[in-house]
C-alpha cells in the first residue's frame, strides 16, 4: 500500500514526523508537505504563481503551497499511484466547525475530490499538559489501520481527533475509547478585544459550546473521535 503523507503545520513539524512513523507501519510512505505552516488555510489552492518543489529525503519533498496544493501536485504528478492520503498529525484539534478552516482536513477533502481515500488526524491540546507525540502515534495507529481496512464511501473521507491524555492525572491508559460521531455544528467562540482599530481574538477553544453526542464533547471528554465526512 502506498501512502501519501502531508500536513498544514509545515514539513518540519513534529506531528508530521509522528504521522510518517505511523504510516511506515502500514505501507510505503511518500511525503509532500508545505514548506511553511498553513494552519487555518482551509481549502485554498494556488493557481496564480509557480509552486516550488524541494527534495528533503528519499521520497520526501516540500512544496511552496497549501496542504490542498500538496495533494493536487502529488496525486496528479509526483506520486500518482498512492492509494491513501494521510494528513496531520495536526497540533491542535480539528473538531466541529474547525473542519471548514482546517488545512489538515482540506488535504483529505482534496484527496476525495481526486478519487483517493484519506484520513485527517489531529491532536487536541490541553493547555499546560505535556504532549508526547509517540503516544499520539500509539493511540492513532490501530484506528487508522481499521479505517484503511474499511475504506471510504464514495467521495468520502475520515476526520479523526485524538484526546490529550495526561499521565500526571493517572490517565496512562494505552488506548482510549473510539467513538464515531458527527461533527458539532456549534460555532467557535466569537469574542474579540478591541484596542483602537485593532481586534484581538479573545475566544477560548476549550470553552467552546458543544452538543451532546458530537465530536467536541467526546474528544474533550477523553475519547478518540472519528467522523465520516462526504462531499456534497
Amino acid at each position: 500500500m502506498r501512502i501519501l503523507v502531508t500536513n498544514d503545520d509545515g514539513w518540519d513539524a513534529p506531528g508530521l514526523a509522528a504521522l510518517k512513523t505511523l504510516a511506515g507501519q502500514l505501507g510505503e510512505v511518500f511525503v509532500l508537505a508545505p514548506k511553511d505552516p498553513h494552519s487555518y488555510a482551509g481549502h485554498r489552492v494556488t493557481t496564480d504563481c509557480p509552486l516550488i518543489l524541494a527534495e528533503t529525503g528519499a521520497q520526501e519533498f516540500t512544496l511552496t503551497g497549501t496542504p490542498a496544493d500538496c495533494v493536487r501536485v502529488a496525486v496528479s504528478t509526483l506520486f500518482p499511484d498512492v492509494d491513501w492520503v494521510l494528513s496531520g498529525i495536526n497540533r491542535g484539534g480539528n473538531l466541529g466547525a474547525d473542519i471548514f478552516t482546517s488545512g489538515t482536513v482540506a488535504a483529505v477533502r482534496e484527496a476525495a475530490l481526486l478519487g483517493r481515500p484519506g484520513i485527517a488526524v489531529s491532536q487536541y491540546i490541553r493547555k499546560g499538559v505535556a504532549l508526547d507525540w509517540g503516544r499520539s502515534v500509539e493511540l492513532a495507529l490501530p484506528v487508522v489501520a481499521q479505517l484503511i481496512a474499511e475504506g471510504c464511501p464514495a467521495k468520502g473521507y475520515w476526520n479523526m481527533n485524538l484526546p490529550h491524555l495526561d499521565v500526571s492525572e493517572n490517565d496512562a491508559r494505552e488506548s482510549a475509547a473510539v467513538i464515531r460521531c458527527d461533527p458539532d455544528n456549534e460555532p467557535l467562540d466569537v469574542r474579540f478585544r478591541q484596542e483602537g482599530d485593532r481586534f484581538h481574538y479573545a475566544g477560548s477553544y476549550p470553552a467552546r459550546r458543544r452538543t451532546a453526542g458530537r465530536d467536541v464533547e467526546h474528544c474533550f471528554g477523553g475519547s478518540i473521535t472519528v467522523s465520516c465526512l462526504q462531499l456534497r
